[in-house]
Order: C-alpha cells, then sequence, then structure tokens
C-alpha cells in the first residue's frame, strides 16, 4: 500500500518542482540584462503587471448602487429643504 502512494506522489511533487520554477525565473530575469534602458523597462513592465494583479475588478453591480445612493441623498436633500420653509406655529 505504501508503495503505491510514493509511486503516484513522487513524480506529482517532481512536476509541481519543475513547473514552479520558471515562475520565479520570471521574476528575476531583469537583473541580468546589461543594458540600463532595457532593464528598467523591464522592470516597469514587471511593476505594471503587478499593479494589474493586485488591482481589484470593480463589479458592476456596485457602480449603480452608488449612484443610487447619490441620487436618495440629492432626494432626502431637497425633502428636508422644503420641510425648513414651512412655518411651524404661525
Amino acid at each position: 500500500m505504501d508503495s503505491i502512494v510514493v509511486k503516484f506522489t513522487l513524480p506529482v511533487l517532481i512536476t509541481l518542482a519543475i513547473l514552479a520554477s520558471p515562475a520565479a525565473a520570471v521574476e528575476q530575469n531583469c537583473r541580468f540584462i546589461q543594458a540600463k534602458a532595457d532593464r528598467e523597462a523591464c522592470y516597469k513592465r514587471q511593476e505594471d503587471e503587478l499593479a494589474a494583479k493586485r488591482k481589484p475588478a470593480a463589479p458592476a453591480g456596485e457602480s449603480r448602487t452608488l449612484e443610487s445612493v447619490r441620487q436618495m441623498r440629492q432626494d432626502d436633500d431637497a425633502v428636508y429643504r422644503s420641510i425648513n420653509n414651512i412655518c411651524r406655529g404661525c
């Protein structure tokens, strides 16, 4: 039983190790570029890619919700202004 588990898990672990190493190499390849302008361009591309990954995608429903809240506040302000103009106790 144990030999079967070892036979299947060992190739899986080796495959994962091989696939994970190119991802790490992509991030570090800029420092080996000799030309300063090319190296800085490489760093800029990586920075843009990281910023794109970190930027959360705004759901479409959220913008509609904010717009409806703004509209309700404008309506409430209009009602409060009209109530303040009513003479109480005249």
